[in-house]
């Protein structure tokens, strides 16, 4: 894959595009899209059930502002993105990869950050959410590393929940077993 989407090609229109890294059974990304019609959303996605699920119920409310990819992001993010396209990158409860051998799985690395912030419109911004707060701990510790983005709470602080993110059913497990949520939200400021 290397030929580069044009949005407005890709939608027919020049609405801002909201752009969702691994939206499990996409519950919540067709919620916003249903919930927001004037913004165009792009789910990537490997779990081809919740692929499945996404298009189904995309397809019951003839949504026309949701587009959906079935493979690595990254192949997205490295080849067909073009700088400055995205007002809004989500990822939402990534897998934390609890044990510290693993912590290199994690998604949210410098180098990830690094290739996601040319791909942001100018004031454009990273929307992360975990359940898991050391995970949360450390996207902040990367988040807050780059001299481009700004935390839009003030620095080392976490954001609280804006109200265009419905809840999840990670986040539903997550609160039922106590745990915390946080949500970051860093503008993107050169």
């Amino acid at each position: 894959v290397s030929e580069q989407l044009d949005w407005s090609d890709v939608f027919g229109n020049d609405n801002p595009v909201v752009f969702e890294i691994g939206f499990g059974m996409g519950q919540s990304l067709f919620e916003m899209a249903s919930s927001d019609p004037h913004t165009n959303f792009v789910g990537v996605e490997v779990h081809r059930p919740g692929v499945g699920a996404l298009l189904s119920m995309a397809g019951e409310a003839e949504l026309e502002n949701l587009r959906v990819f079935c493979c690595d992001a990254n192949e997205i993010i490295n080849h067909m993105l073009k700088d400055g396209c995205l007002a809004r990158l989500q990822l939402y409860f990534p897998d934390p990869w609890h044990k510290k051998r693993h912590h290199k799985r994690r998604l949210v690395q410098d180098e990830f950050v690094a290739r996601i912030i040319p791909k942001l419109a100018p004031d454009g911004v990273i929307h992360m959410a975990t359940d898991w707060e050391p995970y949360a701990e450390h996207m902040l510790e990367v988040l807050e590393a780059s001299q481009d983005l700004i935390n839009e709470a003030g620095q080392g602080q976490y954001s609280p929940k804006p109200d265009y993110r419905p809840n999840t059913k990670f986040e539903k497990r997550g609160e039922r077993l106590g745990h915390g949520v946080w949500d970051l939200l860093y503008r993107r400021c050169r």
